[in-house]
């Protein structure tokens, strides 16, 4: 008997060694994982402010540029990673020039959804359509025929008034202006076809806030306008700008992406779009009214802030 206790008692005493071994060497690993999880935690905490105090840094940068800039500008630059927003005067009314043409573009996907109108619908070209900066279908003789989807490209990437007024007439300004509000556009209007400088004249004219087009951006960014199928459309075709002499002409054309739309007209002179990079994402959108000669200032203050945007991801 007293052999079999002294091997049970031997048993329990190896049992409870091995238990305590493997107690210690979890409570090593706890503590190391508790410890690495909290270098961890801490990095991520300072990196957070690292880019937070880099944000507000551009924020500044940017203010000072636009103080200094002889004109009115409207502002919103968001991070799309962090949700961080910089803005100046994101509200106040600015004319849209051709910046009306991406609404436009949305309000007939709207109107196709809806059963309105087909995307096939086929339209013929007026002579009374021609208008000057139509670098499309001001070359096409009236009685050219198009569809409704065959006018977005180059209304959008090539910026062509005769197929902006070309829809303008198709859906009518009651039901664009219908849609506008529909896909949450607050302060965006259409009161007169492109390049209809008599009612512009008379007071007539068609107004939009960097906020409303930074929110359509967003919307299509993250595939939230109508459908994915339909957001990846329209960012397609902004992607095929033409005009990059704004957010894209100081940025490298490797390893960015950039989807966006221009806007010009006299005193005025626009560029908004989302910029695709390797170091994250991020939405722009600058309107610039000024009471310059030539746009090439408002141009050069719109790519340097593009440019200073892109240099906070890539220093990071």
């Amino acid at each position: 008997m007293n052999e079999k206790l002294l091997e049970i008692m031997k048993k329990k005493k190896i049992v409870l060694i091995i238990l305590f071994i493997i107690i210690g060497l979890s409570s090593s690993f706890l503590y190391k994982n508790y410890k690495n999880r909290g270098r961890t935690i801490k990095n991520e905490q300072v990196l957070l402010e690292t880019k937070r105090r880099a944000w507000l840094k551009l924020k500044d940068i940017l203010e000072n540029k636009i103080r200094h800039f002889k004109g009115t500008v409207s502002l919103v630059v968001k991070n799309l990673d962090s949700n961080w927003e910089i803005t100046f005067n994101k509200g106040t009314l600015i004319p849209s020039a051709s910046l009306v043409k991406i609404p436009i573009m949305l309000s007939c996907f709207y109107a196709a959804q809806d059963g309105k109108i087909s995307l096939k619908d086929t339209i013929a070209l007026k002579s009374s359509d021609k208008v000057s900066g139509s670098k499309v279908l001001g070359k096409d003789p009236a009685g050219s025929v198009f569809t409704v989807e065959e006018l977005f490209n180059p209304m959008i990437t090539q910026s062509d008034n005769v197929a902006a007024n070309i829809l303008i007439d198709f859906l009518g300004f009651d039901t664009l202006n219908s849609y506008f509000k529909k896909m949450g556009l607050k302060n965006t209007n259409i009161a007169r076809k492109m390049m209809d400088f008599k009612e512009r004249k008379g007071g007539v004219e068609n107004y939009t806030t960097a906020q409303d087009m930074a929110y359509l951006l967003e919307e299509l960014y993250y595939q939230k306008f109508l459908n994915k199928d339909v957001s990846e459309r329209c960012l397609e075709l902004l992607g095929q700008q033409r005009i990059n002499d704004r957010i894209p002409r100081k940025l490298p054309k490797n390893g960015t992406f950039i989807a966006h739309k221009t806007g010009l007209e006299r005193h005025i002179c626009h560029d908004v779009g989302i910029v695709f990079t390797n170091k994250g994402n991020f939405l722009i959108c600058v309107l610039v009214k000024h009471e310059n000669k030539f746009a090439k200032p408002a141009k050069k203050l719109i790519s340097d802030m593009a440019l200073l945007v892109y240099n906070y991801y890539q220093n990071l």
